[in-house]
């Protein structure tokens, strides 16, 4: 038997670390099973070269509870330690950043508390919630096994262990705070969070498999049953394997696996494989979206090694892909250091800009091989697409190539095939490219409809987003502006060089307006007199492209809010047509309550085509109505 003092100058590193990461104190079981799992990788690379002279079967790990003796055991079959790699690996090595850390991080209060395993203290997380624990272990070299126990203090014992066979068993002596890592659930639930994808088989105590019934079994006969290991993680999952040995039904099994509530089939999926200038390996998939950009984060898992370390991968994913789910596993992520660290690290960039290219890479090959099935699923996948292009400066010169702009009636352009489409018939007089859009094609159909009499072609844009896509559309493209349907008469939205000539002198404009603006709410409305075409409605309600588009930007957080567009007053445009039939009516009746009246209806039939007549005044209306064909 021998004693020591494990090698660390400062002797309250066991309560420090306990303290220090009380508020993860559940990754010791991670770390400690990715020791497990390291060792028995390393074994089964000294067997392959040749180097270990031992057969490496099919090893695995397990882990083990025993609740009267309030113990917690790992157990591998891996490469083992002699006694003096104890000495070096576990008393010495595992210390040697010891100082630096205290140093570094004695003011930070938890702020960076993954760091433990950054300087090679990962074992030492097992204190967190022993108040004890032991080693017994055995190198894959012919000698003998060694028992090593320590009780929380930098006082260690080493003497010889019974143990046989190789491999190593850490036992924890579970703390009294620390109960509920005895409970089956609790570990199960661990291990299923950290460890579901470990490169070796877990096994956690059995499961009762049921057999098929022997040949000739009455119906009412019990089918036999057998204990069978539970293993509880998948060793090979579908991102370790080369695209090539995958089908369309293996991406869609696993993404059952990673998410076993989800419902929906994924449209597409992105395998990444890259091993310059960083390892990096993964699948990523598209789901069915929403327009709520809130609603679909933190779906994405990160793993070092196939072992998981977060599914808050913002800073390491570009913000815009954090919408969508998969797994990332890169062994150039740091497995504990702060989201600070990973924002700042180099490495990290990269693999950000990685991925950013390697999906527009995909979806402009998606869109080349299959434009109809793309097309199809256009309006599931735009709001990540749109706002990578708000986000990210390269993915938004790559989008030029596959982003689609649909219509109204269902046809779809990309932005070069729609400026060719309408170069012709939407360039106004000032040689300015006018695209026209709606938000909803059913309030806004009567504009919708005034535009295609014209032969104009209508983009449906119904994104959050879209108006600031249209603000960054119009700053890169030349003599290109975006009009949506409903900001003007159409007139006016497309200038031409003819202008109509209005059928009222100028003093009955003025008479006209004079009274307009007494009977119509001012602060509602501005009123303006326009020469249209006779056919054209008499009254048309609009808002100012800019002002709507500030409001709008406001509201779905950017652009507008420095000028508090979000809380000013509703305010719109009221356009009458001095051409119109009705319009001559409302100024030659001589009675000033049936002026009113015809004044009324004509406006509300504007607010109802704007979806702006509600309430009081919807009932208002409707009785007015009622009254008016008796």
């Amino acid at each position: 038997m021998s004693k020591g003092t494990i090698n660390v100058a400062v002797e309250n590193i066991f309560p420090l670390i306990k303290k220090f990461l009380y508020s993860d104190h559940e990754i010791f079981l991670r770390e400690l099973i990715s020791n497990a799992t390291d060792a028995t990788l390393k074994l089964k690379h000294l067997t392959s070269i040749g180097e270990a002279k031992v057969e490496y079967g099919n090893p695995m790990i397990e882990v083990k509870i025993d609740k009267e003796k309030k113990q917690l055991r790992i157990i591998d079959q891996g490469i083992g330690m002699t006694q003096d790699e104890v000495e070096k690996y576990i008393n010495e090595i595992a210390f040697s950043g010891a100082e630096e850390f205290l140093e570094k991080y004695k003011d930070k209060k938890g702020e960076d508390a993954g760091i433990i395993g950054h300087f090679g203290l990962g074992f030492y997380s097992a204190f967190m919630v022993a108040e004890k624990v032991e080693i017994i272990t055995k190198s894959y070299k012919d000698e003998p096994a060694v028992h090593w126990e320590c009780d929380g203090s930098p006082e260690y014992k080493i003497t010889k262990a019974k143990k046989t066979k190789r491999g190593t068993e850490i036992i924890l002596h579970i703390a009294e705070d620390s109960t509920e890592f005895l409970e089956k659930s609790k570990i199960t639930e661990l291990l299923v969070k950290y460890n579901k994808f470990m490169p070796i088989p877990i096994k956690f105590g059995t499961i009762t498999e049921t057999l098929p019934k022997p040949e000739g079994a009455k119906e009412e006969d019990k089918a036999p049953t057998k204990e069978v290991d539970n293993i509880i993680n998948n060793p090979n999952p579908a991102w370790t394997k080369q695209p090539t040995e995958l089908e369309d039904k293996d991406y869609k099994s696993f993404y059952r696996e990673l998410y076993p509530m989800q419902f929906d089939e994924p449209l597409f999926n992105i395998h990444l494989n890259v091993d310059y200038p960083f390892n990096l390996t993964g699948i990523l998939y598209f789901p069915k979206m929403t327009n709520d950009m809130n609603m679909q984060k933190d779906k994405i898992q990160l793993y070092q090694n196939q072992v998981f370390v977060t599914d808050n991968v913002e800073g390491i994913v570009p913000e815009f892909l954090t919408m969508l789910r998969g797994v990332i596993d890169s062994p150039d992520i740091p497995l504990n250091v702060s989201r600070s660290y990973l924002q700042a690290d180099g490495a990290v960039k990269k693999i950000a800009s990685y991925i950013t290219r390697k999906v527009a890479d995909k979806l402009k090959s998606l869109f080349n091989s299959n434009r109809e099935d793309f097309e199809s699923k256009w309006n599931d996948i735009k709001i990540v697409i749109e706002y990578g292009m708000l986000s990210e400066e390269k993915f938004f010169e790559k989008a030029q190539d596959f982003v689609l702009y649909p219509t109204v009636d269902g046809k779809f352009y990309t932005f070069s095939e729609l400026k060719e489409k309408i170069k012709v018939t939407q360039t106004d007089k000032d040689d300015k490219l006018v695209i026209l859009y709606a938000s909803n094609k059913e309030e806004q159909h009567s504009y919708i409809e005034s535009a295609k009499e014209k032969g104009y072609e209508v983009l449906l844009l119904d994104s959050p987003i879209v108006s600031h896509l249209i603000q960054k559309l119009e700053s890169t493209e030349e003599n290109v502006s975006f009009a949506r349907v409903d900001g003007d008469h159409i007139d006016n939205l497309i200038k031409k060089e003819d202008t109509a000539i209005s059928k009222l002198s100028d003093e009955e404009k003025e008479t006209l307006k004079t009274f307009l603006t007494e009977v119509i709410p001012s602060e509602k409305f501005a009123v303006q007199l326009e020469a249209m075409d006779s056919n054209a409605s008499p009254f048309i309600i609009t808002e100012p492209e800019f002002m709507r588009r500030m409001k709008e930007m406001q509201q779905s957080g950017g652009g507008g809010g420095m000028f508090g567009m979000g809380q000013m007053p509703e305010m719109y445009n009221l356009i009458v047509n001095t051409n119109h039939e009705l319009v001559g009516e409302i100024l030659n009746t001589k009675t000033q309550k049936k002026k009113e009246r015809l004044v009324s209806q004509a406006l509300d039939l504007a607010r109802l085509s704007k979806n702006l007549l509600k309430g009081e005044e919807l009932t208002a209306f409707i009785k007015r109505s009622y009254e008016m064909i008796k």
